[in-house]
């Protein structure tokens, strides 16, 4: 007896036109995404566009939202990967309704409704709170290290920097000529050690990028004075940190300033030389400032009793050039340790509550978790009344790394926000010198309660397996794009397709039930 197979002849043409609608089960994910962003506003993104529709057609914001949602929850970010997948994946032809966006189209979209995009985190939360996920009395701060858009390789001291450009700029025979001559080869030229020739030299530098650029010698606008900073003596004093709190502060101000004015990282290699050298300058700036108003406290101030601060401060010498070490790939990132190894990257935090709903998600180039638990209650509390939630958060909990007194205060003070987190960490067995008796001791006798203790073990149950689940299962490790305001877009993003997959998996439930 002749085999029996179902027959599959690949020359067999369709006797009928296809119906994509038939290509995809009616519980799949990409419907899913095509219904919820019909339910998401999306003026801002069809506002970037002209209303007398001359020009190139563009494809519809509906559409590529939708491309991005639906990538971004499968884990696929690339812009190269997202076009490949109009070409081989069904759900986003379906999505794409058989359109080819390619990868310059996807990016240039992206980069255009920059921060749109990121607002698209407050609308689907709203839409998880509709559903009824939303469950804040409880949640849970923390954050997880993910590489940036560069390597360790990429950073470059400011000598190093310097000689770049200048190798950039010029011929490399002009340039040795004109740098070295009989030295040794090593130095910098005589402009490049002291700030006002650094200053002028950076200038005339980026004066002659523009030139070259548009094609016309058009002088550029002068360069601003640096900011000044605001010191708090009483403030920074009680925390008895001496001259590295008064630099710390500086530097501080100076990245909040960055935060509030971000710089676009640019594309051409010469010009984000350009940038990370003036980020050394500020940074230097900062140094100096900090150390300027130590000095003149100790020489002015004057202790709790009314008297004159006897004791001079150790001397301290002004470094001649930046002293620091900034990546030439992406100056915003930094050299941050990780579970596993240390990366060359972003702090990328996050609120969750009870149902692993992510409330929160901003980003820090910070190094260490200890000034964040403020600014993401805050953002938490915002991004709840921003997308209609009723509910607030009653308790908090962080790990060992948010002890923060000050930030710990606001929030209880200030916010009515309940805050549990340990004084130690997991691995010691006694407390660290110094930290026992009042609130130390306080805050282990309400985590050793039984009813504390139930509490605080769910931190780990509510946003440690986003993280996981971020990394692991959506293998998304590090950040494919450059400088703080793009790498915040493309956390929001990913936190927001978290969500929508929560709330597919959650009407998938309720179907099924």
């Amino acid at each position: 007896m002749a085999q029996n197979f179902i027959g599959c002849d690949r020359d067999q043409s369709f006797l009928m036109p296809p119906d994509v609608r038939d290509w995809l089960p009616e519980d799949h994910l990409a419907w899913f995404v095509l219904d919820a962003v019909a339910g998401l506003q999306l003026a801002e993104f069809y506002g970037a566009y002209r209303r007398d529709g001359v020009g190139r057609r563009a494809y519809d914001p509906a559409m590529m939202v939708a491309l991005l949602l639906y990538s971004y929850s499968r884990g696929v970010r690339s812009a190269r990967a997202i076009e490949r997948s109009c070409r081989e994946d069904v759900a986003c032809r379906v999505i794409a309704m058989l359109e080819q966006p390619d990868h310059a189209t996807i990016a240039r979209f992206v980069d255009r409704h920059e921060a749109a995009l990121g607002e698209l985190f407050g609308q689907v939360l709203s839409l998880c709170d509709q559903a009824g996920l939303v469950k804040p009395d409880v949640v849970a701060v923390d954050g997880t290290r993910l590489a940036g858009n560069t390597s360790r390789g990429s950073n470059r001291d400011f000598g190093q920097i310097a000689r770049e450009i200048l190798a950039e700029a010029k011929a490399i025979d002009e340039a040795e000529d004109e740098l070295y001559g009989d030295a040794r080869g090593d130095e910098l030229p005589e402009q490049l050690r002291t700030r006002e020739g650094r200053r002028e030299f950076f200038r005339q530098a980026r004066e002659k990028l523009t030139a070259k650029d548009n094609d016309a010698e058009e002088p550029s606008d002068p360069e601003p004075e640096p900011e000044l900073f605001e010191f708090n003596a009483e403030q920074i004093v009680a925390r008895t940190q001496g001259r590295e709190g008064w630099v710390r502060e500086a530097r501080r101000q100076l990245e909040q300033r960055r935060w509030q004015t971000p710089d676009p990282i640019p594309r051409g290699r010469l010009e984000r030389l350009l940038l990370t050298a003036q980020r050394m300058e500020d940074d230097l700036d900062a140094q100096l400032a900090g150390n300027s108003a130590y000095e003149e406290y100790r020489a002015t101030g004057r202790d709790s009793k009314g008297r004159h601060l006897s004791r001079r401060p150790n001397p301290w010498t002004a470094p001649t050039f930046p002293n620091l070490m900034v990546s030439a790939t992406d100056p915003d990132s930094r050299h941050i340790k990780a579970p596993e190894a240390y990366v060359q990257g972003y702090n990328a935090q996050a609120v969750v509550d009870l149902n692993q709903i992510v409330v929160a998600a901003e980003i820090t180039n910070s190094t260490v978790d200890f000034s964040q638990l403020d600014p993401m209650i805050t953002a938490a509390l915002g991004e709840l009344e921003h997308a209609g939630v009723n509910a607030r958060p009653g308790i908090a909990l962080a790990d060992s790394q948010y002890w923060n007194e000050q930030h710990m205060d606001e929030v209880i003070a200030n916010k009515h926000i309940q805050v549990l987190i340990p004084p130690d960490s997991g691995g010691r067995t006694t407390p660290r010198p110094g930290w026992d008796g009042g609130r130390y001791t306080a805050m282990r006798n309400v985590l050793a309660s039984p009813a504390g203790r139930e509490i605080y073990r769910q931190r780990k149950q509510m946003i440690e397996p986003v993280f996981a689940h971020t990394k692991h299962n959506r293998h998304i490790t590090r950040f494919l794009r450059r400088g703080r305001t793009a790498v915040r877009t493309e956390w929001r993003l990913v936190m927001t397709t978290h969500n929508l997959t929560k709330l597919h998996r959650h009407q998938l439930a309720a179907i099924g039930a």
